[in-house]
């Protein structure tokens, strides 16, 4: 993995499904800005999406960043955790409820088989949650390895989601 500090169009897929889903979201975003190294570029609309995977739980919120890294992924990696940490993240139960989870989707053309960091995100490509609200914001965004998320979505519309234009957030200052 590299670490240089040149800028890297980075995606960011965030969700909640516990306590205060929305207020959880807003919280997450103002942290991952209030550090110097993101520079914000979008924010897709949110979308609540039945859960894909695990135990049976409560709908998430879901929304996708799009930013300019100027950090390395692991100090990424690192901020993202720390974030999770502070809001009361338990990793108990795999794709178990949580209050909030950040996956780092993809950090331009940086590739990783790191366990503790794959990029691109392994399973982007499988889910809408990410996918969906990635294309409203970038609608020519391609996954690295996997393709334009336009023809990525296909594979994914037998997952349930729905834009919720009721709920909004604010963006980073």
């Amino acid at each position: 993995m590299t670490t240089s500090a040149e800028r890297r169009r980075t995606v960011l897929s965030l969700g909640s499904n516990l306590g205060d889903r929305l207020d959880n979201l807003q919280e997450a975003i103002d942290a991952l800005f209030d550090a110097p190294g993101l520079d914000f570029i979008a924010l897709s609309p949110v979308y609540e999406t039945k859960p894909v995977g695990g135990p049976e739980q409560d709908d998430f919120l879901n929304v996708v960043i799009v930013a300019n890294s100027r950090v390395a992924p692991e100090s990424l990696l690192e901020r993202v955790l720390n974030i999770e940490e502070a809001m009361a993240r338990t990793r108990e139960v795999r794709w178990g409820p949580r209050t909030l989870d950040i996956d780092i989707v993809m950090m331009g053309d940086v590739t990783s088989d790191d366990p503790a960091l794959v990029l691109p995100h392994p399973r982007a490509h499988e889910r809408a949650f990410v996918l969906r609200p990635w294309c409203d914001v970038d609608p020519d965004a391609s996954l690295p390895g996997q393709g334009r998320v336009t023809d990525l979505l296909a594979a994914v519309a037998d997952q349930e989601l729905r834009r919720r234009d009721d709920l909004s957030l604010q963006l980073p200052t």
